[in-house]
């Protein structure tokens, strides 16, 4: 059994990277990354083995601007360097503000919202066609729920039965800086319209690792599953938590010092 404990400390350390990347731009997404930490933490580290991430199983970050959680992670894994990081955003840098496809480890390019379930279907059906054992994950915004090519991909993904898909989506109620509960009161119940088209899915606290195992399990293996996680955007530190600011913007130095305050005092 895998320990929550260690996915606690990994957390925290990949936060505080992120951390120290937005001191050397001007703005970065920090709030979107922190939303999904776990989620893509649980991915990698638990779901797909070491000599998957580039290769075999299949990670797409849909909600592309959260796209720091999985550079920090492909750094620590060795597909992406430290000068890659330090130079994201740069010029002469190959990372930007979204996934690239052709960098290290990127398997789409993503950001522009509601293509990247639809990329994994596509690719997700041919490796049924020729029955290979290759899974695929994918992590959506809440707001990409809002984009019709979502919801086809939806429809068809489980018209294919393509038991070789596994979504999240960082249910954090926003999208950029307004609430989702607020400007798309119609968006709820999420669970009980991905069920309507016949995908196996369930919620869960998308910062609970243990939670995050439970929900998964609890999931048929005979049909493209999702996890609805419930998640706090910005979550780790207290004063980027559910503050829309937060969304695409640098800490000044003493914010970026009582950040990593909060992440260190918390170990």
């Amino acid at each position: 059994m895998p320990n929550s404990d260690t996915s606690l400390i990994r957390c925290r350390r990949y936060r505080k990277r992120i951390l120290e990347i937005s001191q050397q731009v001007s703005a970065l997404h920090i709030a979107p990354a922190f939303s999904c930490t776990e989620i893509v933490d649980l991915v990698y580290n638990e779901l797909m083995s070491d000599s998957h991430v580039d290769g075999g199983d299949v990670f797409v970050m849909s909600k592309g601007h959260g796209c720091m959680i999985q550079y920090v992670i492909l750094e620590e894994k060795g597909l992406l360097t430290s000068q890659d990081l330090d130079n994201y955003c740069k010029p002469g840098g190959i990372l930007g503000a979204h996934p690239d496809f052709g960098n290290p480890g990127i398997r789409a390019s993503t950001g522009s919202l509601g293509h990247g379930l639809g990329m994994i279907v596509g690719q997700a059906y041919a490796e049924q066609l020729k029955r290979s054992q290759v899974q695929f994950y994918v992590v959506l915004s809440d707001g990409e729920l809002q984009e019709g090519s979502t919801w086809e991909a939806l429809s068809m993904a489980a018209s294919l039965r393509l038991s070789n898909i596994t979504a999240f989506v960082d249910n954090n109620d926003f999208t950029s800086l307004e609430r989702m509960s607020v400007g798309q009161p119609a968006f709820y119940p999420v669970v009980e319209k991905v069920s309507a088209f016949n995908w196996s899915v369930t919620e869960s606290d998308g910062h609970d690792a243990s939670a995050l195992r439970s929900a998964l399990a609890s999931l048929s293996e005979a049909m493209p599953r999702m996890v609805v996680a419930k998640t706090t955007k910005g979550k780790g530190v207290s004063f980027m938590e559910g503050v829309p600011i937060w969304h695409y913007r640098s800490p000044n130095s003493d914010e970026y010092e009582r950040a990593i305050l909060e992440l260190t005092s918390s170990a």
